[in-house]
């Protein structure tokens, strides 16, 4: 779904998102994790969150599934020392051990089916060293937010983007995000599939990882998780 197209403008579609005020919390949080040792990022896509948390200091590698969008986060200055590997983070493997590896942006959710899922975390414990931290950042999903006898909502209505998000197959929790953008005078269309995931079902992938819950708040400035909360920062620690 990520393919070259929209690679080349997807640092355009998402600028507000590459704001220091909105990456600054997501570094702060995760440079702390990380410590003196060495981060991976899943889904590293352009480099988002993986350059600023290299220029506080901290060691990282990224895996990626899109060649494009590799490919961007290579053409930027000073990336040679953000080695990324191109490959599937339900299976990829990185040399060397982390105290931290990292899922942010929904990700988790482009892998749709329970068992990859699964194999997601089962592949970020494998990393991990003892007392390392797995952390997921994920919507919580909005089924209520949908009206009465229809199958989808409407989560973005601006000048320049329309999304529309649909309820496609409950029992697989399967839904669909469509995007209309207006990008650089023209219009881009973009739609994929994702498997939402309840918090409990997060909760319950990790312990079959070997991994436990330390951590759970709605956003990345740590406040707390509640039951209108919208989404999730949950960190999973493998046990020292």
């Amino acid at each position: 779904m990520w393919d070259n197209d929209f690679a080349e403008v997807y640092d355009t579609i998402y600028a507000a998102q590459f704001d220091p005020a909105a990456v600054g919390p997501i570094v702060d949080l995760l440079a702390g994790l990380a410590g003196d040792g060495a981060a991976l990022e899943f889904a590293v896509g352009t480099g988002r969150v993986a350059l600023p948390l290299h220029a506080r200091g901290v060691e990282v590698h990224g895996v990626e599934l899109s060649p494009g969008m590799a490919g961007k986060l290579r053409a930027k200055p000073g990336t040679e020392d953000v080695p990324v590997t191109v490959g599937d983070m339900r299976s990829a493997r990185v040399p060397g051990r982390f105290t931290l590896v990292y899922l942010v942006a929904n990700a988790i959710m482009n892998v749709t089916t329970q068992d990859d899922q699964l194999a997601v975390f089962a592949n970020a414990a494998a990393h991990l060293d003892p007392g390392g931290c797995f952390v997921v950042e994920v919507i919580v999903p909005q089924l209520r937010s949908v009206p009465p006898g229809e199958t989808g909502r409407v989560f973005t209505l601006e000048p320049d983007h329309v999304g529309i998000e649909t309820f496609d197959d409950t029992v697989g929790q399967i839904a669909w995000s469509h995007h209309w953008m207006h990008v650089d005078g023209r219009l881009v269309r973009h739609a994929n599939p994702y498997r939402y995931v309840w918090p409990s079902e997060l909760d319950l992938m990790a312990r079959l990882a070997g991994l436990r819950q330390r951590d759970r708040w709605a956003g990345w400035d740590r406040s707390p998780f509640t039951a209108a909360s919208t989404s999730q920062v949950a960190v999973y620690e493998r046990a020292p």
